[in-house]
């Protein structure tokens, strides 16, 4: 009874610290960025700039992301992330802070519960450079980092080439392996061994990990290294420096350890569920599975989204109890409990309104409420505005690729073209006369050409018929790779399924499209005759119109669309109800091309006999008024491929950028309607050939239920359509010639003369041994606690023994005051500001021209005096020799 009242006691404190601390979200920045708390006794702790990407295993993280699309339209995410060591109290405590600042920020944040080793893409994609986690936390003497904090020693364990982290081991060979990379971090020097059996996406990453650390966390003085295991004596002063800390490398290091990362591969099964409490007990009812529709969602209720326990999705309507609401995070952890999932699977939660775009993604339509619909149209918030089927204006669409790719159009189709079909396995040119026949029984190469800023571009056109043979399918294929080669890998090759014509394909024909069901356009093939054939006539405008055939039969029919009948003495064009005035014109324009014969309007319930008897008989057909067909709405998302393991595998790159097409890779950018392959100019062959695979599998795959028919368009690096560079934001042309490749990269590191001194200065040093057990000293990683070094290790006991004494700027006269100092920087003998400008500061925040390694010299005595006693502790951590250098120019003391 005294251990339930004691635990009663202090859940009511808690809750009592809880409430106290809802001020804490008065200083919550609704500017867009990024901002991040620590949970500290209970508390929100902010966390510096300098220090994010940096998460201790003992603590909990509160990390809140602002983003603003076109129309000033904001959106906000907010994850909590779980240390591996950290608490339940501390879990608790980021649990109960989340819900509450979602609710602060009105309830329209999308919450994640990440969880060390298995953060999501999103939660990530802030971090760029990739996680490092350090060991200890708040209770070990947490202190945020400091620009000029150099008393370090750490080794760091590089791991992953899209996504990577860097965990703190011991700092001893013994921690090593052939297939990773390693960071020693000593402060003033940071060496990077490769494994030899790493590859050169890793390195570049961890390139890019170094510079991160020394420029965020050094202010940019530290020294860069980079040795390749397997070839150390190509690098003998980095060894000499290695070897100095880590003592004489082993023969033989540990074997290379598999990447632990969490299988990402497309699910299939998708259930959607309504959870609830009755009477203390949750009740899990199975509601559908995929293909999902929207309207399973109601309002009133809170639903949970099962992608087969790759991640669990909360859905709360707006209607829903407050109860419910508040209580979704809960309910979603009590859900991977009772099916038994890990409990490292990723949750979200998100209100009706606010969906995520990968939530949305596991519907087969969506729409939002704000989505204005129409005939032919697409919208997409944020990106996409609506879409018109007026004409297009080339410049402006070269000028802003955005539009092209909200288009779907490169430009207005107005370039050349040049049409082959498939005979014999061999490439036929086409009578320019026929462009635009395509029949069901034939496989065809359409290339169209046209210039962009005065350079020539391409785009390779695959139509495969219906009904066409598996001999001219693969025919169509490797004619397509010769063509490509002709032009030297510059034409964008898009595989066209019939009747799933692109928008651009059918704009190249300026409303003369005509797909026969079968057949073959061949010379001298004399296709079988029919008494009647029926084409159903679809589009607005030149730009968007095509004539399908279909079955010769009253069923083929449709109010909503235009009819040619075309029979051996007369072809009938119906008109049904619910087509416009621009259909018409468009289905007159094409009976002129289908038929010569004389043409006899027939509107809808006015069909003569004849009409019905070259049908088969009068009969029913979709005589419903037009409805709105809308097109989903959805964001695009972009998708690294790999097939190492045998089977399809995707891991996704969430709020993606140019930066995040791994040359060493083939990726798929997801546009709903279009899926584009991007061929690396250094990946696989394996992997390029198995492209086309690995997208068809996606579409197949898919939960929503894709069209396996979507056109899929290959795109090589360096030759991206604007449709391609239009869903990325600011692309850069030059960017593949941009000198950041590894080896580039690698080259404009530190020479080895500063490393060498650095060595020299080490083994000049006195070093101190620590007995096993720790004790004796200890070191401070930037943005971590002071923690005992690694047992058996040196360490060092003041960096000022080796490390050079930087010059500083000349300092006044002891005794000078504020007004004096401030009147000396217009004659040039120095320059200083005021404390507030200064203290507390980022580089990015600091006045024009001020060294944020060295912020004290620009006050006056009298304000560095005044500051220094009340930041005596901070002035006890800067080096005995920066310390005496102060005290004797200042006159303090």
């Amino acid at each position: 009874m005294e251990a339930k009242s004691e635990r009663r006691s202090e859940r009511s404190k808690f809750s009592r610290m809880m409430n106290e601390n809802n001020n804490a979200f008065k200083n919550v920045r609704r500017k867009p960025g990024l901002q991040i708390w620590t949970v500290n006794k209970m508390q929100m702790d902010p966390v510096p700039p300098q220090a994010f990407g940096n998460f201790f295993e003992g603590d909990c993280y509160i990390v809140l992301y602002i983003s603003e699309n076109k129309g000033s339209r904001q959106s906000a995410d907010i994850h909590y992330w779980v240390g591996r060591t950290s608490s339940q109290d501390e879990q608790g405590a980021a649990a109960i802070y989340v819900t509450q600042l979602d609710e602060y920020l009105g309830g329209s944040p999308v919450q994640y519960r990440e969880v060390q080793g298995y953060e999501s893409p999103r939660f990530r994609s802030y971090f760029k450079n990739g996680l490092i986690y350090k060991k200890g936390g708040v209770a070990s003497g947490f202190n945020h980092v400091e620009t000029n904090a150099y008393n370090v020693l750490r080794l760091l364990h590089v791991k992953g080439r899209k996504d990577v982290t860097a965990t703190e081991v011991e700092v001893s060979w013994s921690s090593f392996n052939k297939g990773d990379i390693f960071l020693l971090d000593i402060g003033k020097a940071i060496v990077q061994w490769n494994g030899p059996q790493s590859n050169r996406r890793e390195k570049l990453k961890a390139v890019l990990l170094a510079q991160d650390i020394r420029d965020r966390e050094r202010g940019g003085r530290a020294q860069i290294g980079v040795v390749e295991g397997g070839d150390e004596r190509s690098s003998p002063e980095l060894m000499k420096f290695l070897t100095t800390v880590l003592g004489p490398k082993p023969a033989q290091l540990k074997e290379a350890t598999s990447d632990d990362v969490p299988d990402s591969a497309q699910k299939n099964s998708v259930r959607l569920y309504h959870v609830y409490d009755n009477s203390g007990n949750l009740v899990i009812q199975e509601v559908a599975k995929q293909p999902l529709t929207q309207d399973l969602l109601k309002s009133s209720d809170c639903f949970i989204l099962d992608n087969k326990g790759s991640s669990v999705m909360v859905w709360k309507g707006k209607k829903a109890s407050k109860e419910e609401r508040q209580g979704a995070m809960n309910r979603a952890l009590s859900y991977i409990k009772a099916k038994k999932y890990p409990a490292s699977t990723t949750v979200e939660v998100m209100a009706e309104g606010a969906e995520s775009a990968i939530f949305k993604h596991l519907f087969k339509s969506w729409t939002d409420r704000d989505q204005t619909q129409g005939l032919g149209t697409t919208h997409n918030v944020g990106k996409i505005a609506k879409v018109d089927d007026g004409k297009f204006d080339v410049m402006e669409l070269h000028a802003r690729p955005e539009l092209a790719a909200q288009y779907r159009m490169v430009d207005d189709a107005s370039g050349d073209v040049k049409v082959w079909c498939i005979e014999n396995l061999e490439l036929a040119e086409i009578d320019p006369k026929t462009y635009g026949q395509f029949y069901g029984g034939d496989c065809y190469l359409v290339l169209y050409s046209y210039k962009r800023a005065g350079q020539q571009q391409y785009i390779l056109y695959m139509w495969q018929g219906r009904h066409a043979t598996s001999d001219e399918i693969a025919a169509s294929a490797f004619q397509a790779v010769n063509i490509d080669n002709k032009y030297n890998g510059a034409p964008v090759q898009v595989r066209v399924v019939m009747g799933k014509e692109p928008r651009h394909f059918l704009a190249i024909f300026k409303g003369k499209l005509i797909i026969f069901e079968g057949g073959t356009g061949r010379p001298g093939v004399v296709n079988p005759a029919k008494d009647a054939r029926l084409f159903q006539v679809r589009g607005t405008n030149e730009l968007n119109t095509k004539a399908t055939e279909v079955v010769a039969r009253a069923a083929s029919l449709s109010s909503n669309d235009v009819f040619l009948l075309k029979t051996d003495n007369i072809s009938y064009l119906w008109y049904g109800k619910g087509c416009n005035g621009d259909e018409r014109e468009m289905g007159k324009a094409m009976s002129d091309v289908l038929s010569r014969h004389e043409k006899r309007v027939v509107m809808e319930g006015q069909e003569p006999a004849e009409f019905w008897i070259a049908l088969g008989g009068k009969g029913s057909y979709a005589s419903d008024r037009r409805f709105e067909r809308e097109e989903p709405l959805h964001s695009p998302r972009l998708f690294e491929c790999s097939n190492q393991t045998g089977r399809f595998k995707i891991t996704e790159v969430d709020d993606f950028a140019q930066c995040d097409l791994d040359e060493d890779d083939v990726m798929l950018l997801d546009t709903w309607e279009e899926l584009f392959l991007w061929i690396g100019n250094s990946s696989y062959e394996y992997e390029t050939k198995e492209a086309l695979n690995s997208a068809r599998d996606y579409l197949r795959t898919h939960p929503a239920g894709r069209d396996p028919d979507t056109p899929i368009i290959f795109v090589k690096q360096g030759y991206e359509p604007p449709t391609f560079t239009g869903w990325f934001n600011a692309w850069d042309p030059h960017k593949w010639s941009g000198g950041n490749s590894y080896e580039e990269m690698k080259n404009k590191l530190s020479d080895s003369t500063s490393i060498s001194q650095i060595t020299l200065d080490l083994k000049n040093t006195k070093l101190n041994k620590t007995p096993a057990g720790g004790g004796g000293g200890g070191y401070r990683a930037p943005g971590g606690p002071l923690t005992s070094p690694p047992p058996n290790k040196a360490y060092f006991q003041d960096e000022t023994d080796f490390f050079p004494r930087p010059s500083s700027p000349t300092r006044p006269q002891s005794g000078m005051s504020s007004s004096s100092a401030s009147s000396l920087s217009s004659s040039g003998a120095g320059k200083f500001f005021d404390p507030e400008l200064l203290v507390n500061k980022t580089p990015d925040e600091l006045p024009e021209g001020v060294d944020p390694t060295q912020k004290e010299d620009y006050l006056s005595d009298l304000d560095f005096e005044n500051l220094l006693s009340t930041t005596r502790a901070d002035f006890q951590r800067l080096p005995k020799w920066r310390q005496n250098d102060l005290k004797k120019k200042a006159g303090i003391f």
